[in-house]
C-alpha cells in the first residue's frame, strides 16, 4: 500500500492483499443486502456486484471531491476467474444434449444468432456515433448474454489494449441488462400465452423441472482438497500455455480461460467414463461459487465510473436498442421457431432472461410464468443447457473476431 500527490489529487495504491480485503467487504455487504431486500433477489443482482459497485461509487464521490483515489491491484482478478470457469467445465456433462435433440439445437442456433445480431446491433450504432467499434461489442453480446463474467474477462482485455472505459461501460451494461430482461421476460411471455390461449401439455410438479441431478455427495477432507486443487492448477497452467501459443504464433486473441475450460470439459467427460478420479462435485460447487464471487467482487469494486461520463447517451442508445430488438426477435422468431405452444412461450421468458441479463434471470422469468400456467420439464432443460453452456462456447469466437477485427 502507498500514497502518493498527483495532479489529480492524493492516489491510494493497494496491494493484492488489501484489494481481495476490500472485494470480500463488498462481497459480504452485498450478501448482506440481498438477504434484507427482496427486489435485489427477485430481479437477480449478483451479491457481489451489488457490494462491488458502492465502493466503486464511494470511490467516484472521494475522486470527485479531490479527497482521494484508490487504485487497486487486480493481479489475482484473472486466477480466480480462470478457478470459476475450470469448475463450471468440470460440472458439465455432454450426455445432457442427447436428451433434447432437435429443439435443443433449434434453440442453440436461435441464442447463437441473438448474439451475433447483437454485436452487429451494437458496432453499427458504435460506427455512426462515431465511437470505437469495440464500445458496440462490449455492449453488445459481451455485457448482455455475456452477463458480468464475459463483461469482466473482455471489459478487461479491451481495457489493456488502451480503450479506457471499457470495463466500466462493459459492467454497467450488463447491469441495465439484467433489470431489463427482468422486466420484458415474463410479462411478454404472459401475453403471448392470453392471446394465443397457450395450456401446458405434461404438467409437473416444481421439484421435477431440476436441470442437473444432485451427484453423490463426498465427505471434504484435506485429501480431496489437495486432489482437486492440484486438478484446478493442472488445468489452469494447460490453459496459459495454450494460450501463449496462441499469442505467440497467430494474431487471435485467446483469453486464457478459454483453453483450461475446453480442457476441464474434456476430463470430466473422459473421467466419467473411466473414473480416474473420484468425482468431489460438492468440493467444486464451493470453489466456484467462491472464487466467481470474489472474482465479481474485485471487477465491480475497481470500477473506474469516472470514466462513463462522455460515453453513457450513446451506450444507452444502444442498450434500448438491444431491447427493442430483443422484443421482437424473441415473439416473432423465438417463439414461433420452437413451435408456437406454451414451451414455446415459456423459453421466450427464458431467452429474454439469459440473452439480456444471466441465467439467474431466466429461471426467474420461466418461474414466474410456470408459478400462473403450469411447470412443464422441457424449457427448463432446453434453456438451462443454452444459457448456462451452450451460447457461452459458440458466442466466445463470434466475440473474439469482433475484436480481433476492430482492434487494428
Amino acid at each position: 500500500m502507498s500514497i502518493s500527490l498527483t495532479d489529480i489529487g492524493y492516489v491510494l495504491k493497494l496491494d493484492f492483499i488489501n484489494t481481495i480485503t476490500v472485494s470480500l467487504l463488498a462481497l459480504y455487504i452485498g450478501r448482506l443486502i440481498k438477504a434484507k431486500s427482496k427486489l435485489f433477489d427477485n430481479i437477480g443482482f449478483p451479491a457481489a456486484v451489488t457490494g462491488g459497485l458502492i465502493f466503486a461509487f464511494i470511490n467516484f464521490l472521494l475522486r470527485e471531491l479531490h479527497i482521494v483515489t484508490i487504485e487497486y491491484n487486480t493481479s489475482l482478478q484473472n486466477t480466480f476467474m480462470m478457478i470459476s470457469f475450470i469448475c463450471i467445465g468440470l460440472s458439465i456433462s455432454l450426455s445432457e444434449f442427447k436428451k433434447e435433440g432437435r429443439r435443443l439445437f433449434v434453440f442453440a442456433v436461435l441464442s447463437i444468432f441473438m448474439a451475433l445480431f447483437q454485436n452487429v446491433i451494437g458496432v453499427v450504432i458504435a460506427l455512426i456515433a462515431g465511437l470505437n467499434p469495440l464500445f458496440g461489442v462490449l455492449s453488445g453480446s459481451v455485457s448482455l448474454s455475456g452477463g458480468y463474467t464475459l463483461s469482466s474477462v473482455f471489459g478487461e482485455m479491451i481495457e489493456k489494449m488502451g480503450v479506457n472505459g471499457a470495463q466500466s461501460i462493459a459492467l454497467s451494461s450488463s447491469t441495465f441488462g439484467i433489470v431489463a430482461g427482468a422486466l420484458l421476460g415474463s410479462p411478454l411471455a404472459v401475453r403471448i400465452i392470453k392471446k394465443n390461449g397457450l395450456e401446458p401439455e405434461h404438467i409437473v410438479e416444481k421439484k421435477d423441472i431440476a436441470v442437473i441431478k444432485s451427484p453423490n455427495k463426498f465427505d471434504i477432507t484435506p485429501q480431496s482438497l489437495f486432489i482437486n486443487l492440484t486438478l484446478l492448477f493442472v488445468l489452469m497452467s494447460f490453459g496459459l500455455f495454450i494460450s501463449m501459443l496462441f499469442q505467440k504464433y497467430t494474431p487471435i486473441i485467446l483469453p486464457s480461460y478459454i483453453p483450461a475450460l475446453l480442457c476441464a470439459i474434456i476430463f470430466t467427460n473422459i473421467n466419467g467414463q473411466f473414473h480416474i478420479m473420484s468425482n468431489y462435485s460438492d468440493l467444486i460447487d464451493i470453489l466456484k461459487t467462491t472464487s466467481i464471487s470474489i472474482f465479481l467482487s474485485m471487477a465491480s469494486t475497481s470500477l473506474k465510473l469516472w470514466e462513463l461520463d462522455s460515453l453513457i447517451f450513446y451506450v444507452l442508445l444502444i442498450l434500448i436498442s438491444q431491447v427493442v430488438f430483443m422484443y421482437f426477435y424473441a415473439k416473432y422468431v423465438v417463439f414461433k421457431a420452437m413451435g408456437s405452444d406454451y414451451d414455446a412461450a415459456l423459453m421466450v421468458s427464458g431467452i429474454c432472461g439469459f440473452g439480456l441479463g444471466a441465467m439467474t434471470n431466466a429461471m426467474g422469468n420461466m418461474v414466474e410464468v410456470s408459478s400462473k400456467y403450469g411447470y412443464t420439464a422441457h424449457p427448463y432443460i432446453i434453456v438451462t443447457i443454452t444459457g448456462a453452456f451452450l451460447i457461452e462456447v459458440f458466442q466466445i469466437p463470434i466475440i473474439l473476431t469482433a475484436i480481433n477485427i476492430f482492434s487494428k
